[in-house]
């Protein structure tokens, strides 16, 4: 018998002047980029909690905690890699991945595909098992106001 499990993630940091704006390991040309401790890459946060999650693992802060000073500015990519990792480590296949990142300016239509490529080889999985979607606030609220971003991701794994 297959066993089907799925996982939710969520990220969120604050927009700041002299920060890059990465998204799934891309750098996006922007005004403004992500503040965090590491290079605040919401997106691959979201997704590494998902697939945490998913494998009832715990989340990125129990494994790459904010007050180690080995983490900051890491890529956030190695976390993404090391969760996809432990996943394989318990006999799980990351079925599929999908992601929204909502985010006021810039517009993000013409990263997806770079980003899918991204994170497709960051987790060794086909292309067509990872989606990137993108969204504004509509003007409403912290992301809406650009004052942060946002990033959702479900992720489905079997063994």
């Amino acid at each position: 018998m297959t066993e089907i499990r799925t996982g939710l993630g969520w990220d969120v940091h604050r927009l700041a002047a002299g920060r890059p704006l990465i998204l799934g390991g891309v750098t996006v040309p922007s005004e403004l980029g992500l503040e965090g401790h590491s290079d605040a890459d919401i997106l691959a946060h979201a997704i590494t909690d998902a697939l945490l999650g998913a494998a009832a693992l715990g989340d990125i802060g129990m494994h790459f905690p904010d007050t180690d000073p080995r983490w900051k500015d890491a890529n956030s990519l190695r976390f993404l890699g090391h969760a996809a990792g432990l996943v394989r480590e318990r006999r799980f296949k990351i079925a599929h991945v999908d992601s929204t990142v909502i985010l006021e300016r810039p517009k993000l239509k013409d990263y997806r595909q770079p980003i899918r490529e991204s994170l497709a080889r960051t987790l060794s999985i086909d292309l067509e098992r990872v989606s990137v979607k993108f969204k504004t606030a509509e003007g409403v609220g912290p992301v809406g106001e650009g004052r942060s971003a946002e990033a959702q991701a479900i992720v489905t794994l079997s063994r």
